[in-house]
């Protein structure tokens, strides 16, 4: 079965759990930074799978590479919080590292899917999408949307 939903990505499963992990990360922070760099990591951490889900969700696979390139930015920032938070001592560093980690991995999955949406932006098929299954069961676009 081919790939239609955001929620089937491993690379959006893994992003949520980066997210989950962040939220844990920040939430042992001093007080004094719930609203600095732990309010900058959470909203960070969820840009991610929140831009992978929305450019799933559009119906250009330019529109979906170009909230795939918002998502790697927002992985890049990130890494960026989470070093500056380990550097800080705002955290353990066991914790830090299992972010670092997925954060990575997560980074490096985005790069090669928006790599195989570029390369076959030229044939000019369509990007999968929760229609998909409609068009698949009943041989047509779903016009309900």
């Amino acid at each position: 079965m081919s790939v239609t939903h955001f929620r089937e990505l491993d690379v959006w499963r893994v992003s949520m759990e980066l997210a989950r992990c962040t939220y844990e990360i920040t939430g042992k922070f001093p007080r004094d930074e719930r609203y600095g760099l732990a309010a900058q990591m959470q909203r960070a951490a969820v840009s991610v799978p929140s831009n992978i889900a929305e450019g799933n969700g559009r119906n250009s696979r330019r529109e979906y590479i170009r909230f795939l390139s918002i998502a790697s930015g927002s992985i890049a920032e990130l890494q960026t919080q989470i070093q500056l938070a380990c550097e800080l001592g705002l955290t353990d560093k066991s914790r830090i590292v299992n972010a670092q980690d997925l954060a990575e991995r997560v980074g490096q999955v985005l790069y090669r899917l928006q790599q195989s949406l570029g390369r076959n932006l030229r044939d000019g098929s369509r990007v999968p999408g929760p229609g998909s299954r409609f068009e698949e069961q009943f041989g047509g676009a779903d016009t309900h949307a």
